[in-house]
């Protein structure tokens, strides 16, 4: 059996994820697709809509065979370290490929890119540090440098967010997993940022829906957009949960870090520096709500972005010092299992024996650092939920085993 690899959020899955995934199967000749999917806390610094869960029942029953966890260590970091992560977890899988959504769709363009960089990374690493300290942030100084010091006739689009995690994914392949073969297709329809739903057609960006169920708090509005089980997860997760995650949910939650910690602890908190700490401490004195809060300490160098994940890492309490550390093993600390259909259990059958990574169905029988993060984003996620059912999001932490899911029968398995 052939296994592709897929890099996701599922913020929440949509049509334009389906054909996705259908894609994935279809270009790479695979028998099974493999989802790493960011848990309760995704690459931009957001909670997600809903629980790792809710949207691993909705991966299954739209043609994902085996769902996986990035851990934080991972899944709230720039773009570099977020591909890094999930190639090494596909690796540690056994997938033959990685098939990724972009706005250029020529895996060519990747791959000249990548190989592009690797000649000329310390002069670009050199022209990005120098940009960097005249104020731009990281993502800008790194496309700029790039154009500089390569033709740019022969690059990719660095500015686009597609193009720069598939970069990333390509770059991660090259340099750890060569065996492993990338493809891409371009994206249809909607933008990764675009925020209206769109007219006429059922592919929307998972941004524009997640807005829209903000603004309008029904979900009719999104039922166009989405598949019958996503809108069942969603609605089921509302009815159980009283709510959607949203970052302005964190918003008290980010104060009350903010009050009970001093300045040389937030100092130590990870991807906080340069002093930004003031800027923010002062900022949240002021704002009555965290969009406000955000736009206060908002800067050219300090990107919207760039401050969601630093707000995340200071609920969380992440020491630089701990994800330092953590982060200085190459290969996957363990593979966290969170559901599979019937063929991707078998497929997971015929691999169990070769893989060099611990596979992790039961937190009971597993212990690391990096888990305890997983763990701690979990708790940290349930916060905005009321007593009691907040105790039983967050042991659902602890009691869930991986969802197993008859495809043939379109019925999960107790």
């Amino acid at each position: 059996m052939k296994a592709t690899g897929v890099v996701v959020e599922y913020n929440p899955f949509h049509y334009g994820h389906a054909y996705h995934v259908r894609q994935a199967k279809i270009h790479t000749s695979s028998d099974v697709a493999i989802a790493v999917m960011s848990g309760s806390f995704l690459q931009r610094g957001e909670p997600a809509i809903v629980s790792k869960w809710a949207r691993t029942k909705m991966a299954l029953q739209n043609g994902v065979d085996i769902v996986c966890e990035l851990p934080y260590i991972y899944a709230v970091q720039k773009a570099e370290t977020f591909a890094n992560g999930a190639v090494a977890i596909l690796d540690a899988l056994k997938c033959h490929s990685l098939f990724f959504g972009s706005e250029d769709g020529d895996i060519k363009a990747f791959e000249r890119t990548a190989h592009a960089w690797h000649e000329k990374k310390e002069e670009i690493d050199l022209f990005t540090k120098e940009k960097v300290k005249k104020g731009l942030s990281y993502p800008t100084a790194a496309a700029a440098a790039f154009q500089e010091v390569i033709d740019p006739k022969h690059l990719l689009d660095l500015s686009l967010p597609n193009n720069i995690l598939g970069f990333h994914y390509v770059k991660a392949i090259m340099e750890r997993s060569p065996h492993m073969q990338p493809f891409t297709s371009q994206r249809i329809s909607s933008g990764y940022h675009d925020e209206e739903l769109p007219e006429n057609q059922k592919i929307a960006s998972a941004t524009s829906i997640r807005k829209a169920l903000k603004d309008h708090g029904t979900f009719e509005t999104v039922a166009p957009y989405l598949p019958e089980a996503t809108l069942k997860q969603l609605h089921d997760y509302h009815s159980s949960y009283g709510l959607l995650h949203t970052q302005e949910a964190y918003f008290s939650f980010l104060k009350h870090v903010f009050h009970t910690m001093d300045m040389a602890e937030l100092e130590g908190i990870y991807e906080i520096e340069e002093g930004i700490e003031h800027r923010m401490q002062k900022a949240i004195t002021h704002a009555s709500s965290y969009e406000e809060y955000l736009s206060l300490v908002k800067t050219k160098r300090y990107t919207w972005t760039r401050l969601q994940r630093m707000n995340t890492h200071l609920l969380m309490r992440v020491k630089k010092s701990a994800m330092h550390e953590l982060l200085k093993e190459k290969k996957a600390p363990y593979i966290r299992l969170l559901g599979m259909s019937k063929k991707g259990q078998q497929y997971l059958s015929r691999v169990k024996k070769d893989l060099d990574v611990p596979l992790v169905s039961k937190l009971s029988a597993f212990s690391h650092p990096a888990l305890d993060l997983d763990i701690r984003a979990s708790r940290v996620f349930s916060l905005p939920v009321s007593e009691p059912v907040q105790t039983n999001l967050t042991e659902a932490e602890f009691k869930t085993s991986p969802i197993r899911y008859d495809e043939e029968t379109g019925l999960f398995q107790s």
